[in-house]
């Protein structure tokens, strides 16, 4: 049950966003989504290197491979409908660029978009979607 994990900050408003935007358009379940605050998420982490220190917002494991940062977002743009995947384009862009852009939007994120005062609890139709 570790393949096609979605972790992301719980907190996070923007994160949370994300989250729901991938839920109405994986209509095969092929995710599953963790907090990257639960123990799943931690524990992760941790089996694929990944400090929690640098990466807070969204980390994607799939195939048992973690994407990280913009790589993760263009992987998750794979599986949604056709006008989305489009937005893929931006792999033209360097992957530094496209990092650069991510860290600075992660970095303001709470700022910008809000944060919650506590975690998140998914309604009972979409429990069997978190771990």
């Amino acid at each position: 049950m570790k393949n096609n994990i979605i972790l992301f900050d719980d907190l996070c408003v923007l994160c949370n966003w994300a989250v729901n935007f991938v839920l109405k358009r994986d209509s095969v379940k092929k995710y599953k989504f963790a907090s990257l605050q639960s123990q799943i998420g931690i524990e992760l982490c941790e089996q694929h290197n990944i400090d929690t220190k640098e990466i807070d917002s969204i980390v994607l494991i799939k195939n048992g491979k973690a994407f990280i940062k913009s790589a993760a977002i263009l992987e998750i743009l794979k599986d949604t409908p056709i006008g989305w995947r489009l937005l893929r384009i931006g792999r033209i862009l360097p992957k530094s660029f496209l990092d650069w852009l991510y860290d600075v939007i992660a970095k303001h994120r709470y700022k910008i978009f809000g944060k919650k005062d506590e975690l998140a609890v998914p309604s009972e139709d979409l429990t069997d979607r978190f771990l």
